[in-house]
């Protein structure tokens, strides 16, 4: 085996790189683009980030569908994409989503793009998809970036299972009442947050969850990207305490699971059925003890079963 050091990236022979890459491109652009719908991904902030399977499809289709034409624009000048710009967003969706289906059926080449990442993740689409699919027409996935993924992988938390879960609530009660709702998933949970937001929901989720291992993702792929990590009640402090600009991404670590065993939903249940009906019981304590209903309600009945109607 040699003992030789890799060269120095300064004295690499990197001509090839941009001829083989334009070749790739070429090559993409001379085949012929089937009608369908294609769901392309584009970059997150830095316009490196495009694949070239993406600028292919981008420059074949007959129309682009994207959230913002003035957003989406700048990336198409970027890379000198002439294709038509349409707007599809929460607010025209359902009248533009039949527009887009008879455009599939007439065997046009339709890209849809979000303002960043990764189309249909927090961003609308899913309905068009499942008609396009329904109505048997083509629907062919471009991968690329996405803040969710990107986010995970530089979280230093474990990444075998997470959960997206969007934007939190607004307002603190509806908040609280999401996040209890989600403590019990096994996994990682990845969240979407406004900067002006994200002190409060980070104060929320440490208080619902626990003093979590977190990390709170900012301005991902850009020239003042920053990942924090540490315990939730840490970071609440630190974005609590400091004005906070641009896109965020909080992840959170799942907690050691506590195992709340048969004997111990027996004991909460024989104390709340002392005032409530065997439903409410099974209702109060699921929710203190952040257990499925259905479990409760089954060991509700196997003591009723077991101890009688007079006790219960």
């Amino acid at each position: 085996m040699s003992s030789q050091s890799p060269k120095p990236a300064s004295t690499k022979d990197l001509t090839r790189v941009p001829a083989r890459a334009s070749a790739e491109l070429e090559r993409a652009l001379a085949v012929e683009l089937p009608a369908g719908l294609y769901l392309v991904a584009t970059p997150i902030g830095n316009l490196g980030d495009i694949s070239l399977r993406a600028l292919s499809i981008l420059a074949r289709a007959d129309i682009v569908y994207c959230e913002d034409t003035r957003h989406s624009r700048t990336l198409m000048s970027h890379y000198g994409l002439e294709t038509h710009l349409r707007p599809y967003h929460e607010h025209n969706a359902a009248s533009q989503r039949f527009v887009i289906l008879d455009e599939l059926a007439a065997g046009r080449r339709i890209a849809l793009i979000s303002d960043a990442g990764t189309p249909l993740i927090s961003d609308p689409g899913f309905k068009l998809v499942r008609e396009a699919a329904e109505a048997g027409h083509t629907v062919i996935a471009i991968p690329g970036a996405s803040a969710t993924l990107t986010a995970l992988t530089a979280a230093a938390l474990p990444t075998d299972a997470f959960f997206f879960a969007g934007f939190l609530p607004p307002r603190e009660g509806a908040r609280r009442s999401r996040i209890k709702e989600l403590a019990t998933i096994p996994g990682t949970l990845v969240f979407f947050e406004a900067p002006t937001r994200v002190g409060a929901a980070l104060a929320n989720l440490a208080a619902v969850l626990g003093d979590r291992p977190a990390a709170v993702a900012r301005e991902l792929t850009k020239l003042h990207e920053t990942v924090e990590r540490g315990s939730l009640s840490k970071l609440a402090a630190s974005f609590g305490a400091t004005d906070t600009r641009g896109e965020i991404v909080i992840l959170v670590g799942h907690g050691e699971a506590a195992v709340t065993t048969d004997d111990a939903i027996e004991a909460a249940l024989r104390t709340a059925l002392r005032e409530m009906s065997l439903r409410d019981a099974s209702r109060s304590v699921a929710e203190a003890l952040n257990l499925p209903k259905a479990r409760v309600y089954d060991i509700g009945l196997a003591l009723k079963d077991r101890d009688g109607d007079a006790e219960l």
